[in-house]
C-alpha cells in the first residue's frame, strides 16, 4: 500500500525525481560509493572489494556462490572481484571440505588488518551523510531502507 503523499506525487503526468524514492536512493547510493571510494582507495581497496570483505569479516571461508548470493551480484561480477582480491593479496582460495568442485574463500592477514581502517572509512561516510539525524530519525530511515530492500528482493508490489 502506497503512502498518500507518495502516491499523489507519482500519479501526475510528470515524473518528479525530487520526490522519487528510487531516483533519490540511486543518487544517494552513487554518492555514498564515490565518497567511500575516496576513503578506501588509499587502503588499496575498491568498493566491490570492500563489500566482499564485509561478508568475509563476518564469516570467513564462504564459497563464491555464498558470496554472490549474499551480496546480490552476478556470478561473473563476483568471480572478477575475487580474482582481483586474490591478485591483490586479500584472499586465498582453498579446497572445500565436502565439495570437490568448490573452493572456499579465506582472508589473508593483510585483509584482516584492513578491517578497522576500512570500516572507519565507511562509518565516516555514513556520518557525513546522516550525522544530522537524531537517533530516532536515523533508526526510522535505516529501517525503512531495509524494508524497501527486502520488498524489492521479494518482488512485492503492494
Amino acid at each position: 500500500m502506497l503512502c498518500k503523499g507518495y502516491s499523489v506525487a507519482m500519479t501526475t503526468d510528470n515524473f518528479d525525481r525530487t520526490r522519487s524514492a528510487g531516483y533519490l536512493a540511486n543518487h544517494m547510493a552513487r554518492l555514498f560509493a564515490q565518497r567511500l571510494n575516496e576513503r578506501i582507495r588509499p587502503l588499496g581497496l575498491a568498493p566491490a572489494q570492500f563489500m566482499t570483505l564485509l561478508e568475509l569479516w563476518e564469516e570467513d571461508g564462504l564459497t563464491q556462490r555464498e558470496l554472490f548470493e549474499r551480496l546480490d551480484v552476478e556470478q561473473a561480477t563476483m568471480a572478477n572481484t575475487l580474482a582481483r582480491m586474490e591478485r591483490d593479496g586479500l584472499i586465498e582460495r582453498r579446497a572445500h571440505a565436502t565439495d570437490a568442485r568448490a573452493k572456499t574463500i579465506h582472508l589473508t592477514e593483510r585483509a584482516r588488518d584492513l578491517r578497522d581502517p576500512a570500516q572507519a572509512a565507511a562509518r565516516d561516510v555514513n556520518a557525513m551523510a546522516l550525522g544530522h539525524l537524531n537517533g530516532d530519525d536515523l533508526h526510522l530511515f535505516v529501517s525503512t531502507m531495509r524494508s524497501a530492500v527486502e520488498r524489492l528482493k521479494a518482488g512485492e508490489a503492494d
